[in-house]
């Protein structure tokens, strides 16, 4: 079968990535001071946190809506036998709901909750690129797909709390109270939602870096084949303690070391970072 790959842009996967596995994104809208933007074209992770810096309001995201998703089914509908498309966890947003109404009007279309965001979303998508190479079936395919998203592990580590607090996510008591004992929060997607899990303190390298053996130091349950780094601007400093902590616990046949796109940069801020993989 001749298979078309769809994701949301939350799924963060690089240029690169799109490229080699032909994947086309559906766009969600970022809302910056009341204006609507295309997630990655017409705004950057960057000009969220320049705005955010220079005094502006939190920016956040608007869900793809049914007419938009159809739309974009209809573009590749008649030149493939199936389409697959895969949304951000539907704890996240509404967008797996639109699509999925929009995939009533094709029969050759089937919607993926991911249950997860940026490159835990990323990695459903790669194994659907992986799966659709030898499909005989969209609907066997569809329930692999599935099975699969409960496999992902997907955790970020944030250096401040300031995004989470304006956007509502974390209350200001809470913050402060990380604030003075210097916490750095890990939070983890675990059944479609965010929970924090953990929480390390003190210098935030030494936290990544702690972090990071946490969650990959001594396990036997790890699918050793991709892992991805999927960060917010992060110092230098950072950036070499988490390098060397993978270079020390992870032995993985591919790591791919991604920027996060608008949708974590809206509601994380800068000075997060993340480990995600698959779990066996």
């Amino acid at each position: 079968m001749k298979i078309k790959i769809l994701s949301d842009s939350t799924c963060d996967l690089s240029k690169d990535l799109l490229e080699k596995y032909d994947i086309t994104l559906v766009p969600l809208t970022v809302i910056k001071e009341g204006e609507g933007y295309v997630d990655g074209v017409t705004i950057t992770p960057a000009e969220i946190f320049n705005h955010v810096a220079a005094g502006g309001n939190l920016c956040t995201t608007t869900a793809t809506n049914m007419g938009e998703y159809c739309d974009f089914f209809e573009k590749f509908a008649s030149d493939y036998d199936g389409i697959v498309h895969i949304n951000i966890g539907s704890g996240f947003s509404s967008c797996y709901q639109n699509a999925c109404l929009a995939a009533d009007e094709f029969d050759n279309v089937r919607v993926i909750d991911s249950q997860n965001l940026s490159t835990g979303q990323g990695l459903v998508v790669l194994k659907a690129c992986e799966l659709a190479q030898t499909c005989t079936s969209l609907d066997t395919l569809q329930q692999e797909l599935q099975a699969f998203t409960e496999k992902v592990e997907a955790s970020f580590l944030l250096d401040q709390l300031k995004y989470m607090v304006k956007g509502g996510r974390c209350s200001s008591v809470a913050a402060l109270g990380a604030n003075l004992l210097n916490l750095k929060p890990c939070i983890e997607v675990k059944n479609g939602k965010m929970g924090v899990v953990k929480k390390y303190r003190g210098n935030y390298a030494k936290s990544l870096a702690t972090y990071v053996k946490d969650r990959l130091a001594d396990r036997d349950d790890l699918d050793k084949g991709t892992l991805f780094v999927t960060r917010t601007p992060v110092t230098e400093e950072c950036l070499e303690a988490v390098k060397e902590a993978v270079n020390t616990y992870a032995d993985f046949e591919k790591v791919y070391w991604t920027e996060a796109g608008c949708t974590v940069s809206c509601h994380c801020g800068p000075g997060t970072l993340g480990v995600l993989f698959v779990r066996k």
